[in-house]
């Protein structure tokens, strides 16, 4: 009977694991497809390199408060006035698409 409980919670543990890694995953492709849509309201040629500065930014403290006020500083610095809640849908919709392209794996 022990040994069904341990390889149930041996599951469960697997489980948690692959859904927090697949989760990482997502969020780090939303910061990425993020990024190449800010690229492309900043009518930057070089969208790759800058998705990957806000890729990094993101990693620079807990949420995505440092992200945002990268892209918000980058924005404004360009003269592109793009309001707080675009922002806030084109970041869902990118983690929407960046699941769905991992589930898709």
């Amino acid at each position: 009977m022990s040994d069904a409980f341990n390889s149930r919670e041996r599951g469960f543990e697997s489980k948690f694991q692959l859904d927090e890694e697949q989760r990482f995953r997502a969020l780090a492709r939303r910061d990425k497809l993020f990024g190449l849509w800010v690229a492309k309201q900043l009518g930057r040629t070089d969208a790759d390199a800058y998705a990957a500065e806000v890729v990094a930014a993101n990693f620079e403290k807990p949420g995505d408060e440092d992200m945002l006020s990268k892209v918000r500083k980058d924005l404004q610095a360009a003269g592109k006035e793009i309001a707080e809640g675009t922002l806030q849908v084109e970041l869902s919709n990118a983690y929407a698409e960046a699941a769905k392209q991992i589930a898709a794996k």
